[in-house]
């Protein structure tokens, strides 16, 4: 018996030391191996992360007219774990966020410790709930974007999506300058959630986004869209679009089409009308190619505005006769002449004197075929096949403007080179962006490219006056008091319902720039007309006359001091 009882001594004995080593060994485990990263993982759970929301920049017209900037606003957000009774926090907070109690019952229910209730609160509403003292409830910056001047510049402008990204315009292109960088807010909290005072804060602040600043005039982008609207409205055009550029810098003043939209409520807004079609969408100009062709004839020595050319009424192209506007005898006309009366068969006529290879060359040098590189998304390079492809028809629709596409910015990039003595400067919409921290960095600008000599564009200036002079073709697009240089242009629409050209209507189109003698401002203004037969100098040209105008005596231009000369359009 007692040697039982010894020996179960010992096993207890031999137990209980086990056991005290265990122990011993799992508090030097714990204080000495693991004891930081015990201490970490204690104090990780005592401290709250939340991003603070970088404050999106401006974007501005020329003259700092704020055409998009954002506001403070705040999402509420909750810690589920920390709220003790989801039923009485959704009662306290379902009128003040405009959110059903039974909505935010739930969301407060959920497991997970992070559920947004509401985003882009007004600090006033989140002040009130602060004063509420409600457990568990959080608030991280969640700016609202405004759009202040409405649609004006809006496809231009563009929009940001619901997390702040930009999804069109230069909200897009720029969205990373914009944006800036966001921070994170690391706080030490109490068991209620609540910011400790004398706690550990770790907070990394926001750095705001910079401000982009346009080359858009507010003032002339209000009066070109009204001016867009009311041709829409006229019954017969369901599309319009205008761009005005600076004759010397190529810098966009203007630009807009015709629906347009609202950026603060884009998403009320037919999705396909959320682009910018001034520099996407393409179309066949018609006549305004005219310049190109006859250029490029000029300055190969082909031509000058006196020489005269016998043009028949209707001219063989392969398999397809091309004719003037109406079919006539033979008419000696002056190469001026051919380009104010619009003459399809003369133009085609010296097309074939400088040869497909060389007309393309030159096509090409005036930005026919190639982005322009306007800091927009989704431009459009337009349609211009190689020279070797053209067939015999192709060969004579091209010099005319048709069998090519182009957007309405490149056809008034065409003319800003005419404008400017000869020299394609690339058009730019953006200025300079300057960073929150006031570092002020202009856009590039392109170096200008000599397409022509000034010799051809000042014979080009001088034969272009004639169009909207006494026997143009668009006496319409006159201004009173400045000499005006234009070309009309009516191209045949396809139809989309054939594929074909029947029934489609027309694009009618108008480009120009004034003053003759010392050109400022550079306009294209292009209409679709799925159901009229009316001609560019009448439906297009006098939108071009109207935004001119305007351009005009705002820019505070000087009216032109020469008068309009007189022209020879046929020989005597």
């Amino acid at each position: 018996m007692r040697v039982q009882r010894e020996r179960r001594n010992r096993i207890g004995l031999a137990f209980m030391v086990s056991l005290l080593v265990l122990v011993v060994g799992r508090l030097v485990l714990v204080q000495g191996v693991d004891g930081a990263a015990y201490a970490q993982a204690a104090e990780d759970s005592r401290m709250r992360t939340s991003p603070i929301t970088a404050v999106r920049g401006e974007i501005t017209d020329r003259d700092g007219k704020v055409l998009a900037y954002s506001v403070a606003a705040e999402r509420v957000v909750a810690d589920p774990t920390v709220v003790t009774d989801p039923a009485r926090t959704a009662l306290a907070l379902t009128t003040l966020l405009d959110v059903p109690a039974a909505e935010l019952t739930e969301r407060l229910s959920r497991d997970g410790r992070y559920v947004v209730l509401a985003g882009q609160v007004a600090p006033d509403v989140t002040d009130r709930i602060r004063d509420l003292g409600l457990g568990g409830i959080y608030f991280e910056d969640d700016p609202v974007r405004l759009y202040p001047a409405g649609a004006v510049g809006g496809q231009v402008v563009g929009f940001v999506g619901q997390e702040g990204e930009g999804l069109a315009g230069i909200e897009q292109t720029y969205s990373d300058q914009l944006a800036g960088t966001d921070g994170v807010e690391r706080v030490e909290v109490d068991g209620s959630g609540n910011p400790i005072p004398s706690g550990i804060d770790d907070t990394t602040p926001a750095t705001d986004g910079g401000t982009v600043q346009l080359t858009l005039d507010e003032d002339l982008q209000f009066v070109v869209q009204e001016r867009l609207a009311t041709a829409c409205a006229d019954g017969a055009t369901t599309a319009a679009s205008a761009v005005v550029l600076d004759a010397q810098t190529g810098e966009v003043a203007a630009m807009a089409s015709c629906p347009g939209y609202d950026p603060g409520a884009y998403g009320d807004t037919d999705p396909e009308l959320l682009g910018n079609p001034v520099v996407s969408e393409v179309y066949e100009p018609g006549s305004v190619m005219k310049a190109v062709t006859l250029a490029a004839a000029i300055e190969e020595g082909k031509a000058d505005p006196d020489r005269v050319l016998q043009v028949p009424g209707h001219i063989q192209a392969g398999d397809t006769v091309v004719t003037d506007a109406h079919d006539h005898a033979p008419i000696g006309f002056t190469v001026t002449g051919i380009l104010a009366k619009s003459s399809n068969v003369g133009s085609i006529m010296l097309a074939r004197e400088i040869g497909d290879d060389k007309l393309e060359e030159y096509l090409r040098a005036f930005g026919i075929g190639s982005r322009t590189g306007i800091e927009l998304p989704g431009e459009s390079a337009g349609i211009l096949e190689d020279s070797a492809d053209w067939t015999a028809s192709r060969a004579a629709n091209v010099p005319i403007g048709q069998g090519v596409s182009v957007t309405t910015l490149q056809m008034a990039s065409v003319y800003q080179t005419l404008a400017n003595g000869g020299v394609r400067v690339p058009p730019r919409v953006v200025s300079s962006v300057t960073a929150a921290d006031g570092t002020v960095t202009a856009a590039p600008r392109p170096a200008g490219t000599r397409v022509v000599g000034e010799p051809t564009a000042a014979a080009m200036t001088h034969m272009l006056e004639a169009v909207v002079g006494k026997g143009g073709t668009a006496p319409l697009g006159a201004v009173d008091g400045f000499r005006v240089v234009g070309k009309t242009g009516t191209a045949q629409r396809a139809n989309p319902d054939c594929s074909c050209y029947t029934g489609g209507g027309y694009f009618t189109t108008f480009v120009g720039y004034a003053p003759a003698d010392d050109p400022q401002y550079v306009v294209a203004v292009d209409l679709e007309r799925p159901t009229s037969s009316a001609e560019g100098g009448q439906v297009a040209a006098p939108v071009f006359a109207d935004v001119m105008r305007y351009a005009l005596t705002a820019g505070g231009v000087v009216p032109s001091g020469t008068p309009r000369p007189e022209f020879t359009l046929t020989a005597p």
